[in-house]
């Protein structure tokens, strides 16, 4: 008897020590799981910011097609904006990426500021940023996706560059015209889209849509190709 129960005291201690070899085996592949994705979750995850300036009396101007293409997409998207830290955000999943959108409400030269830290705060790497902006230097609704590039004399890339140290990151440039008198650029980056641009602007809302979601899914130079010569 005692020998029987030396036995199945010998065979319960390996089993205890089996089963607590396969629960350290588990935690350390759970380890390499989670190491794994963390440096996986940044590559998929991309912030898209539209430039404007926030309130009323500059709702739908020129100076705004940032506010304007952000505003489209999410609805399309069914992603709404919430009232964030430094801007509007919203949030959407796009095979398997994480696309936030981020509309900031500081002014457009400060816009650098909302840029910086909502990168900083969903870890943002550089190449997942794209900034959508005006351009008065393309017709109105051409659009022009660029790598990186300078500001062109535009005060929000400006800002942003400042901030971020750098011109490398990517912008999608659309097209508002430049049809003013010499001395009456900020009247007209600052004045309402007319009823003839709205015509021409608002079928290449959907197309700034496809650029966004293409840029988060195969890369700034595949979307170049595809786009730019649209």
């Amino acid at each position: 008897m005692k020998k029987k129960r030396k036995l199945k005291k010998e065979l319960r201690e390996l089993k205890e020590k089996e089963l607590l070899k396969e629960l350290r085996e588990q935690k350390r592949q759970l380890n390499l799981l989670r190491r794994l994705l963390n440096k996986l979750l940044p590559k998929l995850k991309f912030l898209i910011v539209g430039l404007g300036n926030p309130g009323e009396e500059y709702s739908d101007t020129r100076h705004n097609i940032g506010f304007k293409a952000l505003d489209f997409v999410s609805e399309q998207a069914s992603a709404f904006f919430n009232v964030d830290k430094l801007g509007h955000m919203a949030s959407y999943k796009h095979r398997g990426r994480t696309i936030v959108l981020l509309k900031p409400s500081t002014f457009m030269n400060l816009s650098g500021k909302a840029v910086s830290y909502w990168m900083k705060k969903e870890k943002i790497k550089l190449q997942n940023l794209l900034v959508v902006t005006d351009d008065i230097n393309l017709p109105t609704g051409k659009l022009r996706l660029k790598k990186r590039g300078s500001d062109g004399g535009h005060n929000g890339l400006k800002n942003i560059q400042e901030l971020l140290g750098t011109q490398d990151y990517a912008r999608l440039r659309i097209g508002v015209g430049n049809e003013f008198k010499k001395g009456n650029q900020v009247n007209y980056v600052l004045g309402k889209w007319s009823i003839e641009e709205n015509e021409t602007l608002n079928p290449k809302l959907n197309l700034i849509h496809k650029i966004i979601e293409d840029f988060s899914f195969i890369g700034i130079d595949r979307t170049m190709n595809s786009y730019n010569n649209k």
